[in-house]
């Protein structure tokens, strides 16, 4: 594996988000002196944090998956999820509601899904559960420790038994079929192919090996941390700063110094700090603009979304997290990911955090936080400053009509964010979700940890690999420790 050269004692996090911290608590725990530089007045990146009339809204993530990696990095400075979050099991992880009627409770224990799924469509496709269960673990197995938690220095790096298991199972196919092959009712279909918009994919043309995405979701098992998603990047930097990490909030890198082919300090608006090596986790296009330096492809952006952030005076389901699915489908990732427009008939990620913490909102009010994916500004170049307000009202009528009745009248304070909004935060393209995982963006083909011409500076976040999302950004950041440190194993 190749990894930074020369002296690594002082590494220079550019970053306090969760690439940055799992970097930070790596590095950290293998004994190197560590100072992480972060432009807001907290921990977090895209996890973070608004306050608003006595509400706390998570701006980032709302879905925890695979929280054993959050523990690894823990583990690196003798701490632990036990230790340091109170996490709660979501049962069910989602509720998915249909245009029909119908409703499924989407569980992680084989038996009650099981259960589930032969009430709603029946004993066939429950058996075909079962099997879709099976090879969604075998994908899972095949990959994780070959392909997603794993440095690539090479293509050829990806030769190996686990391929020749994974080209077996499918996974070089389509997502939509390789599900459609358990699975005949669409409803289901969709339940077990839409985690495919996490990495910026139609989930119909996705490469099947992102079922792993829903072998996370569906399988592994949801959870939600007390205090909020928040509370994930906050423990983190808490147990950093406890193994002597130095944090420089309120603080943004304005350039990088350079001697040679290494960079030998961090500037700031008041400050040079020295470094040994640097960790650079902002978006790629920030990325670029700190190193001087011009990206070497075009790369393709994921979908963005709107979300609505409501403090409400009452609820309207049970569930922690409910997804509503409109009648049409195929057609309306057509419309987001080559129209460059936002959907007409949306499916919906509706998250209520109040339903497993009352105490992210005053008492008696809830929260629910509305995602709908839309295009992002490279595809659709959307005035969101005119669309924005009339979308929200948009989004407030389909929900009533969904059975979110009187959801409009209920709101008595909210936040609407826009891909504009994402834009100004630095995200390429006003997209949160960084480069799509197509294939030429997928593994060895995405942008690389390691900066060519530069002997010292690694890349960690959704940019670089693995990829998009919360537990690809933790594995991420223990990638970018294990370049510093020179070595493939554990931290």
């Amino acid at each position: 594996m190749r990894s930074v050269t020369g002296r690594t004692d002082h590494v220079v996090i550019v970053g306090a988000g969760l690439a940055g911290l799992s970097a930070a608590l790596h590095l950290a725990g293998a004994g190197r002196r560590v100072t992480v530089v972060e432009r807001a007045g907290v921990p977090g990146g895209r996890a973070g944090l608004k306050v608003l009339d006595g509400y706390r809204i998570d701006t980032g993530p709302t879905v925890l998956t695979m929280p054993e990696l959050l523990d690894e990095a823990l583990h690196a400075v003798g701490s632990s999820v036990r230790e340091r979050l109170d996490l709660i099991p979501l049962h069910p992880a989602y509720q998915a509601r249909f245009t029909d009627g119908s409703v499924l409770d989407v569980h992680t224990d084989a038996e009650a899904m099981e259960h589930e799924v032969r009430r709603l469509a029946g004993p066939r496709e429950a058996d075909g559960y079962r099997r879709l269960r099976r090879w969604l673990t075998e994908v899972y197995r095949a990959e994780m420790h070959r392909f997603i938690d794993a440095n690539f220095d090479s293509p050829l790096d990806l030769v190996s038994p686990e391929l020749a298991r994974l080209v077996a199972l499918g996974g070089f196919g389509r997502l939509g079929p390789a599900i459609g092959r358990f699975l005949r009712d669409e409803r289901l279909r969709r339940v077990f192919s839409f985690q495919a918009l996490y990495a910026g994919l139609d989930p119909r043309r996705a490469l099947a090996l992102y079922a792993v995405i829903s072998y996370m979701d569906t399988i592994n098992g949801v959870w939600f941390p007390r205090g909020g998603m928040h509370a994930v990047p906050a423990s983190m930097a808490e147990a950093a700063a406890q193994a002597r990490v130095e944090f420089r909030y309120g603080t943004e890198v304005t350039g990088l110094e350079r001697s040679g082919d290494r960079v030998s300090a961090v500037l700031t608006a008041d400050e040079r700090i020295h470094a040994d090596a640097v960790v650079l986790t902002p978006d790629l296009p920030v990325v670029h603009r700190l190193l001087g330096s011009r990206p070497k492809r075009r790369l393709r952006w994921s979908p963005s979304a709107v979300v609505l952030h409501a403090g409400t005076t009452r609820s309207w389901s049970s569930a922690h997290h409910t997804i509503s699915f409109g009648q049409a489908w195929e057609g309306t990732f057509t419309e987001i990911i080559r129209d460059g427009r936002p959907m007409t008939d949306p499916s919906l990620l509706v998250t209520r955090p109040t339903a497993s913490d009352p105490s992210l909102a005053p008492d008696g009010a809830e929260l629910h936080y509305v995602l709908a994916p839309c295009p992002n500004l490279e595809t659709g170049p959307i005035d969101w400053a005119r669309v924005g307000p009339r979308y929200r009202e948009e989004l407030v009528r389909v929900l009533e009509d969904r059975g979110f009745t009187g959801f409009g009248a209920a709101i008595e304070t909210s936040d609407l964010v826009t891909p504009v909004e994402w834009a100004a935060e630095g995200h390429a393209a006003g997209t949160p979700f960084s480069a799509a995982h197509t294939f030429s963006q997928t593994g060895p083909f995405r942008p690389k940890n390691l900066v060519r011409g530069l002997g010292n500076v690694v890349l960690a976040g959704s940019g670089t690999t693995p990829g998009v999302g919360v537990p690809p950004v933790l594995i991420s950041g223990k990638l970018a420790a294990q370049r510093v440190l020179g070595r493939s194993g554990p931290s």
